[in-house]
């Protein structure tokens, strides 16, 4: 199958609503990510636009988008733009598309930083795990990072996010970040 053979497979599966026509589409995505190229990157957003659920957004976005906007920097700017994106699909991809290279100790987190602050008042669980989950992951190899993180918008941090992100940093950074909240919490019901 040629490249193009394959993008119009996957966009024939994704105009079913059956789930498993739609992975098997996103597994060829996954399966040949090193062919793609920016120019991809608008099949890509409509296929997140069409997911409505995590269990395709997360695979595609750590699978297929992540890969390639590591190979090509430039698109980071999409991520810029999805970050504000009406749809929190959309801006829970532009954070998870980060995911992978945070979670090996590398990665743009000053990017992570950009896109994620303005999030940090959002309502929607979802955006608010990504974040957390991020910070989490992130800690394991960065924890310094995390911790200037959490110190400076603990008392912004939602509940998930404050769980996730301080499971790995260290116990008196922890206490410290802890009291802050309590503190914020106090001063908000005062």
């Amino acid at each position: 199958m040629t490249k193009a053979q394959r993008l119009a497979l996957v966009r024939a599966l994704w105009k079913t609503t059956t789930f498993e026509l739609r992975a098997g589409g996103v597994y060829l995505l996954e399966r040949h990510q090193q062919e793609l190229r920016g120019r991809d990157m608008p099949l890509l957003e409509q296929l997140l636009r069409a997911s409505r659920t995590w269990a395709y957004v997360d695979w595609l976005c750590a699978k297929v988008v992540a890969p390639l906007v590591e190979r090509e920097p430039g698109l980071t700017r999409v991520l810029q733009r999805w970050a504000r994106d009406p749809d929190f699909w959309i801006r829970r991809s532009a954070l998870l598309s980060l995911l992978p290279a945070m979670r090996r100790g590398e990665g743009d987190f000053p990017l992570f930083d950009r896109l994620a602050v303005p999030m940090l008042g959002e309502t929607e669980f979802f955006i608010r795990k990504a974040i957390g989950w991020i910070l989490r992951d992130v800690s394991k190899r960065r924890p310094g990072l995390i911790v200037a993180f959490v110190r400076r918008h603990a008392t912004q941090m939602s509940g998930v996010t404050w769980r996730e992100a301080s499971k790995y940093i260290p116990p008196a950074d922890r206490a410290f970040v802890e009291a802050l909240r309590k503190k914020a919490v106090k001063a908000s019901k005062a």
